[in-house]
């Protein structure tokens, strides 16, 4: 019979276990691919003290039993050696379709990844209070806002979760609310008051400078389009005779490709809404100042847009965030009492908190806005106050 291996203790070593001349413990075993792999450890057993100046980790036999219990399950040891930004990018390749502005963000999140040491981190040894310190860490230290660490996440999500459904690993650390680990510090939109937007607009209008952009205004504050829908309005989207805007694209811009049209934000985003006499009026006028340069721009197909820059191009979302800018800090600049923060999209929130207290049907407001879901237009774009409430009951007291 031949004499069972021991270590330097005296211990009996279990098949596959090998202590080596500098003290160090060695496991061998076959993987799922039938590969020989090999993991190290200064320590056999839990009890064991690991020796002075070495870092303490796992013991080979916990090893062994993870190794073991990973191969009971058909779960791959060591998470197929992929790291985070390996995990994140072979979930990336699987999204195919998707608008520029989600690949854009993609980009954004692998290059993060690439920077950070969090990505290197193999992704069987990523636990749920890591995932969470690491989140943690890009708000406080790194001074990421909620809004780009929302955008990490949703991306590392359902990474973790196709490598567990991959069988790389048992669970997905990133499964968490992410209200309950960060602040969300993001600054709530808010729509503008009735008074505000009568200041606003007349400012605008009566404005030497900024008056050629009142009617754009006047219809953002009065349809609540999305701006990149505003921009991509062409002549033909504008029909006087059935009072009607047709919106079934958007405007966007990118640095490296330029113009491009993309369909609405959701399916729900295409629709045609009514021309109120008012916001016809603005159009007329639109239509009547046009000066499109001698050759008309033409954008996948799609031409007779309705502003364009003193340069000739396509007036798109940023030259109208810019407009809105200038225009506040002007007006700030002159009167005492201040406005608060007006953007294209304070007046989609605006012309739906509008409608809301107005009395408006919720599925007609939903419809109007361009909503996939109710709860967004009741939840998100409608802001009701003190004031709001008491006009209600007093108006639903006297109807009794």
């Amino acid at each position: 019979m031949s004499e069972k291996r021991r270590d330097n203790r005296g211990r009996i070593l279990h098949n596959g276990e090998f202590q080596m001349s500098d003290g160090r413990y060695r496991f061998k075993y076959i993987d799922s691919f039938g590969k020989e792999r090999v993991v190290y450890s200064w320590r056999l057993d839990h009890n064991d003290r690991a020796p002075e100046g070495k870092k303490r980790t796992a013991s080979l036999r916990e090893m062994e039993k993870q190794i073991q219990a990973d191969q009971f399950d058909h779960i791959v040891s060591n998470g197929g050696n992929l790291t985070v930004l390996e995990l994140a990018e072979k979930y990336i390749s699987t999204r195919t379709g998707v608008r520029p502005t989600t690949q854009a963000g993609y980009g954004t999140v692998i290059n993060l990844l690439k920077k950070d040491p969090f990505g290197n981190k193999r992704i069987d040894t990523v636990r749920i209070s890591d995932a969470k310190c690491w989140l943690i860490k890009l708000q406080e230290k790194d001074g990421k806002s909620y809004s780009s660490i929302h955008s990490v996440r949703g991306v590392l999500r359902p990474a973790f979760q196709l490598a567990v459904d991959d069988d790389l690993i048992r669970k997905n650390p990133f499964s968490f609310q992410l209200v309950e680990v960060i602040v969300n510090d993001s600054v709530t939109r808010e729509a503008i008051t009735r008074e505000e937007e009568r200041k606003f607009l007349k400012f605008v209008k009566e404005d030497p400078h900024f008056s050629r952009y009142y009617e754009g205004i006047y219809i953002l504050f009065k349809t609540g389009m999305r701006i990149s829908e505003f921009c991509g309005l062409t002549l033909k989207d504008v029909n006087f005779n059935d009072h009607s805007i047709n919106i079934d694209h958007q405007l966007q811009k990118r640095a490296k490709t330029g113009y491009y049209i993309e369909a609405t934000k959701t399916s729900s985003g295409t629709r045609v809404i009514p021309m109120t006499p008012d916001v016809e009026e603005c159009f007329r006028n639109i239509v009547k100042n046009r000066k499109p340069p001698r050759i008309e721009p033409s954008v996948d197909g799609y031409c007779g847009f309705l502003y364009f820059d003193k340069d000739g191009s396509i007036m798109y979302s940023l030259h109208w965030e810019h407009y809105f800018k200038h225009i506040l800090n002007k007006y700030n600049g002159i009167y005492r009492v201040q406005l608060p923060k007006i953007t294209p999209h304070v007046c989609r929130h605006t012309y739906c908190s509008n409608m809301a207290k107005s009395g408006m049907n919720p599925k007609t407001l939903q419809y109007l806005m361009g909503h996939s879901d109710i709860g967004v237009t009741l939840n998100t774009y409608t802001h009701v106050n003190y004031e709001d409430a008491r006009e209600e009951v007093k108006r639903i007291s006297e109807a009794v």
